[in-house]
């Protein structure tokens, strides 16, 4: 796990196969994601590292109701009554009710790549199979946003699951763009700006579209859901991106 801070009030969490951010103000501390199910002790030690109390989280926002961004959900729902958080269009997904996730039978006719391999292995100790889901979720407002710190406002960015979003902080100047893109992932074998797999995607077409749709927001930090942070305009991050 590595924290950074790369835009004011922003913490970065790299975590072993995800990210996850704590974003913080004068009015309290949230989280955006939340890990695989086995990165819970991580989340509630990088908070803890902040001088902060997992108990105090205004809320945690979900970008898209995959396993290693909802990993942690369930849980602080259940012992500190975090309100979770994701859109109207995601909710049946974060709460278990649909699925929108890559198949076994998809990772496994390429289980023959190493790098496809190491990752599928790491996903099994992540406990992606007893992944909890966040049944109390809720679908949140551009009203409830605004009253979290750091302001967030919500994108919607179908494609890779159809409730996506990206969440821009615009007092940091800072967009977390969860899944939309990444800038590195366990089976790629190139960093920076870069779409996942085909696979991962619900639509591909759909997702890329998405993505290069963010070229008219501004943006000087992007924190994705996989990779490190990026210092860069939207428009040059998006400019090489391909499925």
């Amino acid at each position: 796990m590595k924290v950074s801070e790369p835009a004011p009030g922003v913490h970065f969490v790299e975590g072993p196969a995800s990210n996850w951010l704590i974003v913080r103000d004068a009015s309290g501390f949230m989280l955006i994601d939340g890990g695989y199910p086995a990165d819970r002790e991580l989340v509630l030690e990088s908070i803890r590292g902040l001088g902060l109390d997992p108990a105090d989280a205004k809320a945690m926002l979900i970008t898209h109701g995959h396993v290693d961004h909802t990993g942690s959900a369930a849980y602080f729902s259940r012992t500190f009554g975090t309100p979770i958080l994701c859109s109207p269009e995601e909710l049946a997904h974060v709460q278990g009710k649909e699925k929108h996730q890559v198949t076994f039978g998809q990772v496994l006719v390429r289980a023959w790549r190493p790098t496809v391999f190491r990752w599928m292995l790491h996903v099994i100790k992540a406990k992606a199979l007893q992944a909890e889901p966040a049944t109390h979720a809720e679908a949140w407002t551009p009203e409830k946003l605004k009253d979290l710190p750091g302001q967030p406002q919500a994108i919607l960015l179908p494609g890779h699951t159809p409730g996506n979003v990206a969440l821009l902080l615009p007092t940091a100047g800072a967009i977390a763009v969860g899944d939309s893109f990444v800038s590195g992932h366990p089976i790629s074998t190139t960093s920076g700006p870069q779409m996942l797999h085909r696979m991962y995607h619900s639509d591909p077409a759909a997702a890329l579209a998405s993505a290069r749709s963010l070229a008219a927001v501004q943006a000087k930090v992007i924190l994705p859901g996989h990779g490190t942070a990026l210092h860069m305009p939207l428009t040059e991050a998006l400019a090489v991106l391909q499925v």
